[in-house]
């Protein structure tokens, strides 16, 4: 009678360790058919609203190709900005693509695919100008302006330390403060500065000197498809078709629709 009892036991423990693992198992082995993805539809040229209130724009662009690669459907859901995190957490989308930079902060609550935006960041000067390019010692003792209390702060007063750093509000009073000729050079996200380049009227004062590297000891790596944590598997996919439409040329192909600049 023992030994009877001894033989099962280990089988009706297996089979009680296989009950508690089938819902992680059942998990791990989710086959993704339909994805929904939650836009701001609020920052152009990322994504915004159409005249028909559609979801447009890079993002928008560069999902449907992943997707398309992924073999899965897309859902693109507007969200308000302070609404897309919960949404992601209460899963009512899959996964966010709303210009979101990957910072530490936000990776203790949620994950990200690799990115697929590394803006650069510009200088841009006064006409005419002396510096022949945006190095340290070619702006020496140029004052450089900037948005306050971001990186961009920190890294020209680490970076440059022998140029004066002038802080504004915005980078448009910053900009505007280049065109009376108050300062010598503006630093910032290149796309912000292309769009006041190519709109503003006072940015006729002004040109393009150079690009900086990011350097990812000030800047974020960059902006990525935002998934919960527990959804590797998803990650996985946005990754892999990420790489494939960098390789193949689809991503050039659909960011050049919306910046006539590099942007990783």
């Amino acid at each position: 009678m023992s030994r009877t009892i001894s033989a099962r036991a280990p089988l009706r423990l297996i089979i009680a360790v296989l009950a508690w693992l089938a819902p992680g198992l059942a998990a791990a082995a989710k086959e993704w058919k339909e994805v929904r993805i939650a836009s701001e539809g609020a920052r152009p040229p990322y994504n915004y609203l159409d005249p028909n209130g559609e979801l447009m724009g890079f993002e928008i662009d560069l999902g449907q190709e992943l997707c398309k690669r992924m073999s899965v459907t897309c859902i693109f859901v507007a969200q308000d900005w302070d609404g897309l995190f919960g949404a992601l957490k209460e899963k009512r989308v899959d996964a966010l693509m709303a210009a979101i930079e990957i910072t530490d902060e936000r990776l203790e609550s949620i994950d990200f695919s690799k990115p697929y935006v590394k803006m650069p960041n510009t200088f841009i000067v006064g006409r005419p100008t002396e510096a022949r390019n945006a190095s340290s010692k070619a702006l020496k003792g140029k004052t450089i302006g900037v948005e306050a209390d971001g990186p961009h702060q920190t890294y020209l007063e680490n970076v440059y330390p022998e140029s004066p750093v002038k802080a504004y509000g915005s980078l448009e009073d910053a900009i505007l403060d280049l065109a009376e000729a108050r300062i010598d050079a503006v630093f910032g996200d290149k796309d912000a500065v292309m769009d006041f380049m190519k709109t503003r009227r006072e940015a006729q004062c002004c040109m393009v000197l150079d690009d900086v590297p990011r350097d990812p000891t000030f800047f974020s790596e960059g902006i990525g498809v935002g998934v919960r944590q527990a959804d590797q598997d998803l990650k996985a996919m946005f990754n892999k078709a990420l790489d494939e439409a960098i390789a193949d040329g689809a991503y050039s192909r659909v960011r050049t629709k919306y910046f006539d600049f590099t942007i990783r």
